[in-house]
């Protein structure tokens, strides 16, 4: 899927409402078929969902619904079922990105948070918009947000085992609503056994990057994402005047110079989607009212 031309902020006439989410790698679970069609599975009900629920909210409030919904199954690595790192800890990180305003928020490192990604709602509406560590959290619970384990046993047999290597998962979403705005959310529970304090890409520019012109939710090894500054180059390229695909081509040109392991899913201000990935295969959904795609 792509345009071959490049896209112009569409102000005068209705846009037609798309929707694509991911949710990681599927080298995550490879061997396990079961696995892979529940992913699936989960991917087409999260995906049609938040295309309904786009049908009367805005880009950004679906962005969040849907990374919310990704974040509460257990199958993706964010939220319920984040990676455990080497202390033994969960910390997890999201961000959210209002394409129309260019306003970016997000957390780092929060611990024992349902959803992070509606943390990072909360944070739009502050003049400090990135918060990390002990700060995210403390900020959450007098926001509201319970105590809530993120643990699952998969997890916990993954980390004592120490099975290095599968946590490359992250789940995120572009939309672009009926009036031509477009948002993009992102969200992770880290690559696993990382030292504590590691920043991931997710709620950085790197990994999560909107405007009018086109949204960006990156998935993959973080340090790889963040030296390449995918999601920022992509959004700016198609800025310029590149369509997605050559957008695409030369980000991901530069991100094979030094082996990058990643995949991105966009939308642009025409309505058109794309997705890649360096190495196969990106777990993604997308919907458009009548169009369906799911990795296979």
């Amino acid at each position: 899927m792509g345009s071959g031309t490049a896209p112009t902020p569409n102000t005068q006439h209705p846009t037609p409402m798309k929707l694509i989410i991911h949710g990681g790698f599927f080298s995550e679970s490879s061997t396990n078929l079961e696995t892979k069609v529940a992913k699936q599975e989960a991917l087409e009900r999260i995906v049609k969902n938040s295309y309904e629920f786009l049908k009367t909210h805005s880009a950004l409030e679906t962005v969040v619904f849907a990374v919310a919904a990704l974040e509460d199954d257990s199958l993706f690595n964010a939220g319920i079922g984040s990676q455990i790192q080497s202390d033994g800890k969960i910390r997890m990180s999201a961000a959210l990105m209002d394409g129309s305003t260019s306003k970016m928020s997000g957390v780092i490192n929060i611990e024992a948070v349902k959803n992070p990604i509606q943390v990072a709602k909360i944070l739009q509406d502050y003049d400090d918009k990135v918060l990390g560590g002990s700060g995210a959290t403390n900020f959450a619970r007098k926001h509201g947000f319970e105590i809530f384990s993120t643990e699952i046993p998969q997890r916990l047999e993954e980390y004592e085992a120490k099975l290095k290597g599968i946590g490359t998962g992250t789940v995120g979403c572009v939309a672009l609503d009926k009036n031509g705005k477009i948002a993009v959310a992102t969200s992770t529970g880290g690559k696993g056994f990382e030292i504590p304090g590691r920043i991931s890409d997710s709620a950085t520019v790197a990994g999560n990057y909107a405007n009018t012109f086109c949204g960006v939710s990156l998935t993959g090894v973080g340090e790889d994402i963040v030296s390449n500054a995918t999601a920022s180059k992509i959004v700016t390229r198609v800025t310029d005047g590149f369509s997605l695909k050559e957008a695409y081509d030369k980000t991901f040109a530069e991100l094979k110079e030094h082996d990058g392991f990643a995949g991105a899913i966009a939308i642009d201000s025409r309505g058109n989607m794309y997705h890649q990935d360096s190495y196969p295969s990106m777990v993604f959904a997308s919907f458009d009212g009548e169009d369906f795609e799911v990795f296979e």
